[in-house]
């Protein structure tokens, strides 16, 4: 199975990338088969993300990040906390992805900032997102703040996270991802159909 750690970190080191490899490693440890794991850092695709804004076109690198995370079989998403939501770069990518393309994903949600006060990012930003994007969002998130590194309930948090994607990839995998086959019938056609002779 392919697993993608898609990381808005912008330092280096990053607090954002470790929470994103912990959470992998644990997918892995998880898993019931072999699971390859890449990583998309956001930082080195800034310049190409904004140039797509401008010209409708992604670069080189750009491109093969898309491809490695819509054709993935799941994904690990991370983002520091700036202004109490995710960061711009984080939203900028997900925005030059086409909005149909994450249909059934499995997506684990992640966040890390400096107070546990940014926890909630989970809830009131990220996972709306992701929901408008038709994901399937595993029922845990994972917030680290500054504080929760070394402590006892992140580790736990990891694990019952990761063995929930592990659980999704496992039944939902890219050959039978979840589509929706429901046929728009616009309004105006509903309503011809109802007042024509042969509809009554």
């Amino acid at each position: 199975m392919r697993l993608v750690v898609v990381s808005a970190g912008l330092s280096v080191p990053s607090s954002t990338r470790l929470l994103g490899d912990r959470l992998a490693a644990a997918v892995g440890r998880q898993a019931s088969g072999p699971v390859d794991v890449q990583v998309v850092e956001l930082r080195d695709l800034a310049v190409e993300i904004a140039h797509n804004f401008t010209n409708g076109f992604p670069g080189r690198k750009l491109a093969v990040a898309i491809e490695a995370v819509t054709s993935a079989d799941g994904l690990i998403v991370v983002t520091p906390v700036f202004s109490a939501s995710y960061s711009g770069l984080f939203k900028s990518f997900f925005d030059v992805i086409d909005k149909d393309a994450l249909t059934g994903m499995p997506v684990l949600l992640a966040a890390t900032g400096g107070t546990a006060r940014h926890s909630l990012v989970l809830e009131h930003a990220l996972r709306p997102l992701f929901a408008h994007l038709r994901a399937v969002i595993v029922p845990t998130g994972v917030y680290a703040a500054s504080e929760d590194w070394g402590a006892e309930g992140l580790d736990g948090r990891i694990e019952r996270a990761a063995g929930e994607l592990a659980g999704l990839m496992a039944g939902l995998s890219a050959g039978r991802r979840v589509k929706d086959d429901l046929a728009v019938v616009p309004f105006a056609e509903q309503l011809a159909a109802l007042s024509s002779p042969s509809g009554a």
